[in-house]
Order: structure tokens, then C-alpha cells, then sequence
């Protein structure tokens, strides 16, 4: 099974594989970022240095048994967030997940890195969708998938309720086909002609 691109160049942002070596950046990145994830991301409410350790090994024998590619964004030298592709809704299907730092936010990174990896994520031999699944209370992740061009396909009550404080408990679920993806490219070139 093939993987993608261990980093990817798009404008003002580099997405790179997350490596051992990572772990001050991505701590200080995670801890100046509190206020902004913990109404988002579970895992922001306990997060210490053992848990950041976990998560850059865990990304790394995910990224070997082709189940996850965890990337860290990065601006200059400096780590201004996390993205992935995940394995988890399917075969054929990729879900990206992303945060960034609160400073960085409001200036198209994280459409930037998403759409990086959307079109890594289409490259890898038999992918037919790529998902952004967010709770309907977080607006700004959809907006990520709205600007990329994903299509608002359902929203369903999650299983479990609200797994962080600031959600209301129902997963918005977007989508792009692999058929959309090559028409929107190609309109995309049809406009720069």
C-alpha cells in the first residue's frame, strides 16, 4: 500500500510529516493554544508532555501501518498547527482532521493544508472520498470544507454526545468525491487559460 508525499509545499504553508524530533514544537504549539482547542479537541483537556510524546509515536506507527498520515503545519521554521489523513470511515475513504495555533488562524492556512492534503489524499491508489467531519457548534471547520469545495452531506447525532465543551453533540459531515475533485481541478485550469 502506497502512502503520500511526506511534505507538501502550498503557498505560505509547508505540511510535514511529524517526527520524534517534534515534541517541544508541537507542546509549545498545543500549549499556547489551549483556550482555542479545548472546546474542540478532547484530547486538549489533559494534554502534557507524556500525551504529546504518545500522540508523535502513535503518528508514527500509524503512518508505517498505513492508517494515519499525521502532519505538522508548518510556517518558516515554526509549527503552526497539526493536520492528517485518517483511515477510519471506510474503504476508499480518507477523513482529514486539523487545528492550528490561534495566532496563525483567519489567514486561509488550514484551507491551504487541508486542500494539501486533499490532493495528496486522491493520489493514493483507491481513494473515491475524502471526508471533514466537525461538530455543527464549530462553524470555522466547515468553513474549511465549504471553501475546498465539499459538499455538506449529513448530520447525524453523535453516538456518544458531546466529546469536548464547546459541542453540541451533532457531526457535520462534508464530502468530496474523487469525481468532483478531478472536475474541480479541471475547472480550475479552464479558468487560468
Amino acid at each position: 500500500m502506497e502512502e503520500p508525499a511526506e511534505s507538501i509545499r502550498s503557498g505560505q504553508v509547508v505540511v510535514r510529516r511529524w517526527r520524534p524530533g517534534d515534541l517541544d514544537a508541537l507542546e509549545r504549539a498545543i500549549r499556547e493554544s489551549l483556550d482555542h482547542l479545548v472546546p474542540w479537541m478532547p484530547w486538549a483537556a489533559d494534554p502534557g508532555r507524556r500525551q504529546t510524546a504518545e500522540y508523535l509515536a502513535r503518528s508514527e506507527e500509524e503512518w508505517e501501518t498505513r492508517q494515519a498520515f499525521g502532519y505538522a503545519i508548518t510556517s518558516g521554521a515554526a509549527v503552526i498547527g497539526s493536520c492528517g489523513l485518517m483511515r477510519r470511515i471506510g474503504t476508499g475513504g480518507l477523513d482529514i482532521g486539523y487545528w492550528l495555533h490561534p495566532h496563525w488562524t483567519g489567514r486561509g492556512l488550514a484551507t491551504t493544508a487541508a486542500g494539501a492534503l486533499v490532493r495528496e489524499g486522491f493520489r493514493l491508489t483507491g481513494t473515491d472520498r475524502i471526508e471533514i467531519h466537525h461538530d455543527a457548534a464549530n462553524p470555522a471547520s466547515g468553513a474549511v470544507a465549504r471553501r475546498l469545495g465539499f459538499t455538506e452531506v449529513e448530520r447525524v447525532p453523535a453516538p456518544e454526545g458531546p466529546a469536548a465543551p464547546g459541542e453540541v453533540g451533532i457531526h457535520v459531515i462534508w464530502r468530496m468525491t474523487a469525481e468532483r475533485w478531478r472536475q474541480t481541478t479541471q475547472e480550475r485550469f479552464r479558468r487560468t487559460d
